[in-house]
């Protein structure tokens, strides 16, 4: 089954390669695909192209946009990385409704498929690529919460569907999601655990490990009416068998480890997870029985976001210090700090995407509508500000205010998610 499996991963990737190389071929040249919407709440979620190629008289200039349909709630994740048939997954976690945009022609980005709940799950959060041009998803609650205007759960809204039988609560738990390409649910599994019915096991992200046959899933809440999460669970890749449910380290006198949030795989097979409280815990042993963390790093401040592994190097936005920071992770087991880059005092960064072509870093946050965009040595972990990629007034990074956007509409925009092209 494993083998029959894994050869059929193996040719649909091959597949989405072709694919992306056709289109490569079609639409020449380097780009930004931005999810952005409207703060006010009035317009639609769109994806903004932005020229990406140091070397053209375009850099940083806006190419094409294209509405998603989605009138904007929040704005959220993308995939963190372009998948290689151009077909990308973007989400309005407070709508509850995800698009997958055809990214194949970059300068006429179009919606290809969208879709809400899936196999009775609701608000995904995460969005992962397996081997067989699926997208693994994590999905927050088992059933479906309806969000107010001011984001908060609206008292009697909260509709349970069918759950598990461990006798949880909406919000406690949610779940993951195959999906194809086209929107529709192929399979799944509840975070529920009737070991832990207490426990805020509400999946955030989420790493496949298809070598170890394993899936890493974090658990922390979006909402701020729920209590803190500080689990990792670990399930079987190829059925969604549930392993285990685990504790994060948590020292005496530390905070690092609340609120789990983003998993990435580092150079030395561990996986290191970002936590809401700034921590970096390292994850071993997952393919064991008895999977152990470690809290190896504290950032200060708290809220810290989306970080990249890039090779021996985490590069990790820190809110309170409106800077990239870097850590060198060759020994995984004590971090060491080589760089930083601040950006402005009005940004508090949140998402960091990392373009191997290029060696660039894009960042967008909170406070300022803009788009950073940092040079990266993969080599020293040196990391600084592009000068070269600016607004038309000469400021670094590219500006989403007060716009006319080419899909018709204007206004001020913020923008989350942020991939690069193949």
């Amino acid at each position: 089954m494993k083998l029959r499996l894994a050869g059929a991963w193996a040719t649909a990737l091959l597949f989405a390669t072709g694919a992306a190389s056709a289109a490569s071929a079609a639409a020449p040249g380097h780009y930004i695909f931005a999810w952005a919407g409207d703060p006010a709440g009035n317009g639609e979620d769109f994806i903004a192209v932005i020229d990406a190629d140091p070397a053209s008289p375009g850099y940083g200039k806006l190419l094409a946009s294209a509405a998603s349909g989605i009138r904007t709630r929040q704005v959220h994740h993308t995939e963190y990385w372009m998948p290689p048939g151009g077909l990308l997954f973007a989400n309005d976690h407070k709508a509850g409704r995800t698009v997958v945009f055809d990214l194949r022609d970059p300068l006429h980005p179009r919606v290809h498929a969208q879709f809400g709940d899936l196999a009775g799950f609701s608000h995904p959060h995460s969005f992962l690529r397996l081997p067989n041009g699926h997208v693994l998803a994590s999905f927050q609650v088992e059933g479906h919460l309806q969000h107010g205007p001011d984001g908060k759960t609206d008292p009697g809204q909260a509709v349970a569907m069918p759950m598990s039988d461990v006798g949880a609560q909406p919000g406690v738990h949610g779940g993951l999601v195959e999906i194809d390409n086209d929107g529709r649910a192929v399979r799944s599994a509840s975070t529920a655990d009737p070991a832990r019915p207490d426990d805020l096991l509400m999946a955030y992200s989420l790493l496949p490990l298809p070598d170890i046959d394993r899936v890493l899933v974090t658990n922390s809440s979006m909402r701020d009416e729920d209590r803190t999460g500080h689990t990792y669970q670990v399930f079987r890749l190829h059925d969604l068998k549930r392993l285990s449910t685990n504790d994060f380290d948590a020292p005496a006198g530390r905070y690092g480890e609340i609120n789990p949030e983003e998993a990435r795989r580092g150079p030395d097979g561990a996986v290191y997870v970002q936590t809401t409280g700034c921590g970096i815990e390292r994850v071993t042993g997952i393919a064991s029985e008895h999977p152990r963390s470690k809290l190896v790093w504290q950032f200060p401040g708290s809220f810290c976001g989306v970080p990249s592994i890039v090779s021996h190097y985490l590069i990790q936005s820190v809110r309170i210090v409106h800077a990239i920071v870097v850590l060198d992770i060759k020994d995984g087991a004590h971090p060491v700090e080589v760089a930083r880059a601040r950006l402005d005092s009005a940004i508090f960064p949140h998402w960091t995407g990392y373009d191997a072509k290029t060696h660039r870093l894009a960042v967008t946050g909170y406070g300022e509508n803009r788009l950073f965009m940092l040079n990266f040595n993969p080599d020293t972990g040196a990391i600084g500000i592009d000068p070269g990629f600016h607004d038309d007034r000469g400021q670094p990074g590219f500006d989403f205010d007060n716009r006319e956007w080419p899909h018709g509409w204007t206004g001020s925009a913020v923008a989350h998610g942020v991939v690069f092209s193949q």
